[in-house]
């Protein structure tokens, strides 16, 4: 086979760094963004934060109907523009792009960044009065401080151990007595303890005995001892407390499907009484240990801010999710175009890398704006009349607008917030699929959910409407709508059937 040269020309696509950067920060949320802005601070001394800038978020708005584009190096609002310094004498010296398919350590030396140690006289200057994110005592703590309090002997307090330990978190108790009580024995080593002596009846002892514990109905072990539990501790003699003792002891499974006809008959009970005793029984709590979880709560901080100012909608960043970033001056007039010395290398390293970084901050600022802007646009009768009025929207109609590729959209759409007058919603929101009209037109999914969910708000409580009645209702109004997909989308909104809805009157 003979060896020969040969030109081709093709095109490829190949991603820079810069780029890379770019789509990285496009795609992060808020609380990742300014996890990546503090990092780059700590790593890079070029940057700095700008200490008292004046608020400019009016610059950062845009008209709802009249998007204006502006060159982001003359917006002052949110990150001063790298290139505001007087640094052209280094221009020549520092590339414009790095060479495609290289990463920043191939070109710089990045030192390794700071150690993230605290100190706990860090600690101690803290603000007390942000919000501070507690991890707070979760339910087998809650209940261990209590046996702790608990006068019992060792034996005991090994074994209500054993209980709180196969309690779940919904309070409820997940092993026998006889499966505890083997576990016991098999630790007895361990517990230092005769577990040998140890039978049914101190472990059913103990149990009872953390079943008084807080929460009321805790450590049971099913639904109906649960709600029995907390009867005990109303105790009021009267009744109608034994007759809901009756229904739960006996009736359970009836009054969860809502049967009332059948209930009435068995328990020869009115309307008004019936009616009484299941109010009381729906006061109590069903899962005991749920409150107590230790879950975070999770806080969202919106990215834009939608309001109407003189009938017009307008959309504007959140100028707080960011700082005032900005070149360090001193640090920039330090460093000298024709000098190859480590010190001069490694600011002119850092120089490049931090207006690429403020450049790619405001590259996503920008994005950010004009996705949400035209989303606004396409979506001003939900904004004007709520849930209704929302039309079917899908990524590649904003993309087409845009001139951006569908998943630049997808990036800057997750995770990302907007604020309106409505409510907090994420960008994906927005987005929802369709079903034809009548008509030939079509409705969006979204709105559709909503009308089915006002339907059965004012429905009737003691004729509550089917999916196949709310199925006809809405073809009349023009929509195709059949009853499964009825039925998907209360489902997907956690709504109990029409059986289950059921009321007395």
């Amino acid at each position: 086979m003979k060896q020969s040269l040969q030109l081709r020309i093709g095109q490829s696509l190949t991603m820079t760094p810069q780029l890379q950067q770019a789509i990285r920060l496009l795609q992060l949320s808020t609380l990742e963004l300014q996890s990546e802005i503090q990092e780059a601070l700590e790593s890079n001394p070029m940057l700095e934060v700008e200490e008292g800038g004046s608020d400019n978020s009016n610059d950062n708005k845009i008209n709802g109907e009249e998007h204006s584009s502006e060159n982001p190096e003359n917006n002052p609002g949110s990150i001063d523009n790298a290139d505001s310094i007087e640094l052209n004498q280094q221009k020549d010296s520092l590339p414009d792009e790095l060479p495609v398919d290289t990463a920043w350590e191939d070109i710089y030396d990045i030192p390794p960044p700071p150690s993230t140690s605290t100190s706990s006289a860090a600690n101690d200057n803290r603000d007390f009065f942000e919000n501070q994110s507690i991890e707070e005592d979760g339910l087998i703590s809650h209940l261990l401080w209590q046996l702790q309090c608990t006068p019992m002997s060792e034996t005991d307090h090994a074994i209500g151990m054993m209980i709180i330990d196969a309690i779940n978190e919904d309070g409820y108790l997940t092993e026998s007595c006889e499966q505890i009580l083997q576990g016991l024995r098999q630790e007895t080593e361990q517990l230092n303890i005769d577990s040998e002596a140890v039978g049914l009846e101190e472990i059913d002892a103990v149990l009872h005995l953390i079943q008084r514990f807080d929460p009321p109905g805790i450590a049971a072990r099913d639904l109906k001892e649960c709600l029995s539990l907390q009867l005990d501790l109303i105790d009021d003699g009267s009744q109608q407390l034994k007759s809901a003792r009756e229904l739960i002891e006996n009736h359970l499974e009836l009054l969860g499907l809502h049967d009332y006809v059948k209930l009435k008959r068995l328990t020869r009970l009115n309307d008004d009484e019936l009616q009484a005793i299941v109010l009381l029984i729906q006061s109590l709590n069903p899962k005991p240990g749920a409150y107590l979880s230790a879950n975070k709560a999770e806080y969202i901080v919106p990215d834009v801010f939608v309001k109407k100012i003189k009938n017009r909608w307008t959309v504007e960043l959140n100028s707080e999710n960011t700082p005032k970033l900005r070149i360090n001056p001193l640090y920039a007039s330090f460093v000298k175009n024709r000098d190859s010395s480590d010190d001069n290398t490694y600011l002119k390293n850092n120089l490049q890398e931090a207006r690429w970084f403020l450049k790619s901050l405001l590259s996503r600022n920008e994005t950010l704006l004009r996705v949400a802007t035209a989303i606004v646009e396409k979506q001003r009768t939900f904004f004007d009349y709520g849930e209704e009025g929302m039309k079917p929207l899908v990524l590649r109609e904003i993309a087409e607008q845009l001139e951006l590729h569908e998943s630049t959209i997808s990036r800057v759409t997750t995770q990302k917030f907007m604020h309106t007058p409505n409510g907090i919603f994420e960008f994906k929101y927005f987005f929802s699929s369709h079903v034809g009209t009548a008509d030939g037109g079509e409705c969006s999914a979204t709105a559709i959910r909503a009308m089915i969910k006002k339907m059965i708000e004012n429905e009737s409580p003691t004729k509550p409407l089917s999916d196949n009645k709310i199925a006809t209702i809405l073809v009349e109004k023009g929509i195709n709508v059949a009853r499964r997909t009825v039925a998907k989308y209360r489902e997907a909104m956690v709504i109990p059937p029409s059986n289950e809805r059921k009321r007395l009157a």
